[in-house]
């Protein structure tokens, strides 16, 4: 075992960090520099993304020593086609065309949440709706909870559904936040989407 993934090593590394640097430049967990394509990791406390080195999110993988309060986001992509009943995305009561989907552990329930100029909107989501989703697609069960998350695109000119990583959600919220003009985001952000699932597309493939 190198002293990478060694977790002894890397606890050691996160008690003896220096004072936390600026995010996405350095672990947020030991200090370690992080390139810019890098893992994170949930605390499911706070909702927060970590920035995190390979070695810090091997830790609070399933296989690793660390859990509980933190969790590594996974890298699975999965293209779904996804079944909807008639009427069943009306009860999920999502005024937008993308919307992603996620189970948190700490209330116990489905959170709904769709881009916005405010960032992630989040919906009420009624549980009865969800178990009625989950009985059409099975493979939704294997959705693990608050870092995997499913994503739809529903309209005139789409029908796009992944099992994503969660960070994924959250980087498309950010780039629609930075580009949003107007009422319905403008046409920058709508290529921007186009692009964002263009590359699910390809990493599900």
């Amino acid at each position: 075992m190198t002293e990478t993934t060694d977790p002894l090593a890397v606890l050691q590394r996160i008690r003896n960090a220096p004072e936390r640097p600026r995010p996405g430049e350095r672990c947020d967990m030991c200090g370690e520099l992080v390139p810019d394509e890098h893992e994170h990791v949930v605390n499911t406390d706070s909702r927060n993304l970590m920035c995190t080195c390979r070695g810090c999110w091997l830790l609070f993988t399933s296989d690793g020593a660390g859990g509980g309060r933190y969790l590594a986001v996974p890298d699975r992509y999965l293209a779904l086609d996804l079944q909807v009943a008639p009427g069943s995305w009306d009860e999920l009561q999502i005024p937008v065309s993308v919307a992603f989907f996620f189970v948190n552990s700490t209330l116990g329930s489905v959170a709904a949440f769709y881009p916005s100029p405010a960032g992630a909107t989040e919906s009420l989501l009624p549980l009865d709706a969800w178990d009625r989703l989950l009985v059409d697609n099975e493979v939704l069960r294997s959705m693990e909870a608050d870092v995997e998350a499913l994503i739809v695109r529903r309209d005139d000119k789409h029908n796009d559904a992944y099992l994503v990583p969660i960070d994924a959600c959250y980087e498309l919220v950010g780039e629609l936040r930075r580009l949003w003009k107007g009422f319905d985001g403008g046409t920058e952000a709508r290529h921007a989407m186009d692009a964002f699932f263009e590359q699910l597309a390809e990493k599900a493939a």
